[in-house]
């Protein structure tokens, strides 16, 4: 049991569905500009970064920091992650510097890849990083070594034979923001995932058509795995009581978005906000929330935008 199997199995199912889609820009209007990889386009890629996460001495249980912001590189690393085998650590960056570091030292991670700012803070308290061996920058390295993504992606392209991990394997170590006491690395296995991801289809009954909100980036990648399309909102992922409600509202329209995660915080905000100018979302069919206690007042004013048979989890 792989993890990454299901993305092979939705590559062959749909390959031409959109897998993850994000926002690129704006023209002179102000309209999103919308970039995207297919299941196809996504199954390549991660096998193009496994072919060079092997090489680099990336392999079958190296425990792997990935501090990526959300779009293509962060789901097809995670994913080339998952098929050579090693171990992703991820770690939510909304916890503050000072957790932070102290959950990445608890990790005791091999290797490490992030974007230039994640590299920085690595080379500045380089004693929480002490058994890091293997160092890869996601764009322009500045002052540290290692190697940078054109350097990990082996093209052209070609098929990657996933790491034969078993069910109780380690798939990855996810942090949590530590909210109700200290930060705990939450250890998952590849049968975990797999359960998570049979039992979320059956119990939301999700579709073969659906579009997918992940305001929360560990809940994005999900999305591949169940053959739903993952749209990356213009978002501070890690300030959700401080987004801006026009832009979530934008991509629920813009895409015909069916579902969405939104921690009760940001619930709130685009609820009220939403309420307040009468926007109507019939796309959508399903709201799941968590993370805090969400309140009755919260709920309805959310719902006052859907259709009647929408769903709030």
């Amino acid at each position: 049991m792989n993890i990454s199997s299901h993305l092979k199995t939705m590559a062959g199912l749909q390959p031409y569905k959109r897998a993850v889609v994000y926002p690129a820009g704006r023209d002179k209007y102000k309209r999103v500009a919308y970039s995207h990889l297919t299941f196809l386009q996504l199954d390549h890629e991660s096998d193009c970064y496994a072919h060079g996460l092997e090489k680099a001495g990336i392999t079958r249980g190296t425990r792997t920091v990935l501090m990526a912001k959300p779009g293509p590189e962060f789901f097809s690393l995670t994913f080339a992650i998952f098929k050579v085998g090693a171990v992703p650590v991820v770690v939510d960056p909304g916890m503050g510097i000072g957790r932070m570091l102290l959950c990445l030292k608890e990790s005791r991670p091999a290797a490490f890849i992030g974007i230039p700012v994640a590299h920085a803070l690595r080379t500045l308290f380089p004693k929480y990083f002490r058994t890091v061996k293997t160092n890869i920058t996601i764009g322009k390295r500045w002052f540290w070594g290692g190697l940078d993504l054109r350097q990990i992606r082996r093209i052209p392209w070609q098929s990657y034979d996933a790491a034969e991990t078993t069910r109780d394997e380690t798939a990855a170590i996810l942090f949590t923001t530590g909210s109700t006491g200290p930060a705990k690395g939450a250890v998952y296995t590849h049968g975990m995932f797999d359960a998570q991801i049979r039992h979320i289809k059956s119990h939301f009954n999700i579709s073969e058509d659906e579009i997918d909100l992940p305001t929360f980036p560990l809940f994005a990648l999900f999305d591949p795995a169940l053959g739903m399309t993952a749209v990356i909102p213009d978002m501070d992922t890690t300030k959700p009581a401080r987004v801006n409600p026009e832009r979530i509202v934008e991509a629920i329209i813009n895409q015909g978005v069916t579902n969405m995660f939104a921690s009760p915080a940001l619930l709130n905000r685009v609820g009220r906000y939403g309420k307040s100018k009468r926007i109507e979302l019939p796309s959508l069919k399903r709201v799941v929330s968590a993370g805090a206690p969400v309140s009755p007042s919260n709920i309805e004013r959310f719902a006052s935008m859907l259709r009647d048979d929408a769903e709030i989890h």
